[in-house]
């Protein structure tokens, strides 16, 4: 199966003709995405819709004389407020005649403008309306392929039926295809396949090849049909109460971006397994209304128990499987066997600078859930059915923003969240966000603001300011104190928790930035280092403080640095410190076929809880935030190569080096040595 590895560069032999380039993230995208990671459990979101948009804005750029709330939300670096403003200035001063015309809205900054810049423009007319044999003709085919693998041997794939029961019967490639047709953002269609390490492919429990095989068909603006989904597409309401399956921020120094905001139905073609929906979905609208239904039907992971019959205990499930693998046999046994159907919809008025929403979602599951029967799990999701129901609201009002959602769940147990936006100035914006989350209100795929991965259990208020002192200073700080009244995994009392972050920017020229934050942390935890009958809740705080640099030294070069320390439970019996260090250097030469850039960084903790973060530059529409703790070194290189117009290879080598380990990973991951080396390539032909 190693040749599998190599697929993509079955392409180099084909010919073509257009460029594929990327836009590199801003600082405060890095950090939003670093943030996801940390509160997902250190797992990396694999949904590169946003990646995907944005590449096709590059190269459609959004007519400001006519994108609607909806277009300019999917730039992702507008907030609501400065949307609605975008929005007033038009209808009150007609069209646009320059871009720079930005600089006199209210809330609009040089910042923010040049972050959106790529994907803008401005044009006196636009089509009013695309003939069908247009869209379905007129579009940008594409294919991309994409093969990584970790070089060292892991245990899983040493050991074999006739030594263990759980092991990898797979090839140890990831392995990854998308083919996809899109037309201006207005139609798209396509499929993926996607198998990971340990999974086999044409044989044993996946004959069919790929473990996981998409498909979707999207288009908008079909006169009074909004939108059509059918397939795989994911569903977004309100605040993240109700329903939330795209990728969702939560605290950073973006102070202004803790409103949800996104169109109803969207498009799904990445390689994740859980998050979306599968059938049909529809949105129609006129004027100032706008109506969505969906529908979907799908089997999910998840752990079956085999029901007591002397007890009348019928089948049920423990748990949703949420990892998508399915490697070892117990694996394999869960994938597929829930069944799980789903159906909603929103109704939405606006009125002037007033909307307001109603959400609604049911779920029906062929086996009933029910969680092990712990203090903790006492409000837990269980049964066969259930549902969530919410209005959500929004008004403007000169300089002010307001938004929230409330939400009931099938249950009768209630969620609140209500956020305000401030642009106090030109040069000042204030944030303001209160959640009140009852420990019994339950949720399916959602994503809210919240300190916790999930909505539930969860009193809190976050507030945020941004000062610009001049063009060259900016400085941003948050605070966020929260409660859980309830007991969490880990956690056997209600606790309390706090959250504060400040950041100083330093931009004086298009060449140089440096920005450098300091964060501290405070969460109670389960701490027994004397082996109580009790498990005692310990508060202990985490502080850090990093600084990072990005100088452009030419038009082709680019140097980033990043120094960044850590102190967990400073003091504490449970004391760690870390520290992380890299440097990075950054090359794409205008009209060059080649680019690239390379890594090389330093990292030493005492511990997992001192562990640190930090994003990595990958290949087109994906990238890498690994989790760092105990010592070792780290580099990487990446390289893109335009083969004529059409055609682009991509390559990353990284490896891991940890001096003092005789061992990298756990469990059937596990590797004999102290190097962890990773290879990915990709390749993409556009016709």
């Amino acid at each position: 199966m190693r040749k599998f590895l190599f697929i993509p560069l079955l392409l180099l032999c084909m010919h073509g003709q257009a460029q594929v380039t990327e836009t590199p993230p801003s600082t405060d995208l890095e950090q939003q995405l670093e943030n996801i990671t940390e509160n997902n459990a250190d797992i990396e979101t694999e949904d590169d819709s946003y990646l995907q948009e944005l590449a096709q804005y590059r190269k459609h750029p959004l007519n400001l004389n006519f994108a609607d709330a909806d277009q300019l939300t999917a730039l992702r670096y507008l907030n609501s407020l400065q949307i609605e403003n975008i929005l007033s200035y038009r209808n009150y001063f007609g069209n646009f005649i320059n871009i720079h015309e930005l600089q006199a809205i209210p809330s609009m900054d040089v910042s923010t403008i040049n972050k959106i810049l790529p994907y803008i423009t401005v044009a006196s007319s636009v089509r009013a309306f695309e003939s069908l044999r247009e869209r379905l003709s007129g579009g940008d085919h594409s294919l991309l392929l994409r093969a990584s693998q970790t070089i060292e041997k892991q245990r899983g794939f040493l050991l074999d039926s006739s030594v263990a029961k759980n092991f990898y019967p797979g090839s140890p490639q990831r392995l990854f295809i998308r083919y996809k047709y899109n037309y201006k953002n207005l139609l798209q269609y396509g499929f993926a396949g996607e198998k990971d390490p340990g999974e086999q492919f044409f044989k044993g429990y996946q004959k069919n090849g790929f473990d996981f095989y998409s498909a979707h068909f999207f288009a908008k603006n079909i006169g009074i049909v909004k939108a059509i989904a059918l397939g795989d597409y994911t569903v977004n309401m309100g605040q993240g109460l109700t329903q939330w399956m795209s990728l969702a921020f939560k605290k950073s120094i973006a102070i202004t971006s803790i409103k949800r905001q996104a169109a109803v139905l969207r498009p799904y073609s990445s390689p994740g397994e859980i998050f979306f929906h599968r059938g049909a979905g529809i949105t129609i609208g006129r004027k100032n209304w706008e109506a969505t239904i969906f529908g979907s039907y799908r089997k999910t992971d998840a752990n079956f128990v085999v029901g007591d019959t002397l007890q009348l205990q019928e089948d049920f499930v423990s748990s949703l499987q949420t990892s998508g693998l399915h490697r070892t046999r117990s694996e394999n046994e869960d994938k597929g066997a829930q069944t799980q159907v789903a159906f909603g919809g929103n109704l939405a008025f606006e009125i002037k600078n007033f909307r307001l929403g109603f959400n609604a979602i049911h779920f029906d599951f062929k086996l009933p859930l029910s969680k092990n029967p712990l203090p903790y799990n006492l409000y837990a999701l269980s049964g066969k059915s259930f549902g969530n129901y919410s209005t959500d609201y929004s008004y403007t009002f000169r300089n002010l923003h307001f938004f929230g959602e409330a939400a009931i769940s099938s249950k009768k147990y209630p969620a609140f969240i209500n956020g305000l936006l401030i642009s106090v100035s030109r040069d000042v914006d204030m944030s303001f966000l209160y959640r009140n989350i009852s420990k019994g209100y339950q949720s399916l795929y959602t994503s809210a603001f919240t300190e916790s991965s999930l909505p539930t259990n969860e009193k809190g208020l976050f507030s945020g300011i941004g000062i610009k002192f001049s063009d060259q200073w900016r400085f941003d700080a948050y605070a966020d104190v929260y409660k859980f009244p309830w007991l969490k995994f880990r956690i056997n009392a209600p606790t309390s928790g706090k959250d504060y972050q400040l950041q100083f920017t330093y931009k004086p020229n298009r060449t140089l930035e440096i920005y450098s934050r300091y964060k501290t942390e405070t969460k109670a935890i389960n701490y027994n280092p004397d082996g109580f009958i009790l498990n005692p809740v310990i508060p202990q705080p985490r502080n850090s403080w990093r600084t990072q640099f990005s100088y452009k030294v030419s038009s082709e070069i680019t140097l980033r640095s990043r120094a960044e320390l850590v102190w967990y439970d400073n003091k504490g019996r449970a004391s760690e410190e870390g520290m992380l260090i890299y440097a990075d250097i950054l090359y794409k030469k205008i009209f060059s076929p080649i680019s690239g850039n390379i890594r090389l960084q330093y990292f030493e903790t005492d511990g997992y809880n001192s562990r640190l973060y930090a994003y990595e530059n990958d290949v087109l529409y994906s990238y890498s935030i690994p989790v760092f703790s105990g010592k070792g070194y780290r580099y990487y290189l990446n390289l893109n190569y335009d083969i004529g117009r059409n055609l682009t290879f991509w390559v990353k080598l990284a490896q891991t080096y940890y001096p003092d380990n005789k061992t990298v990973g756990s469990g059937l991951d596990i590797i004999q040595g102290n190097r962890k080396t990773d290879v990915k390539l990709q390749a993409m032909y556009r016709f």
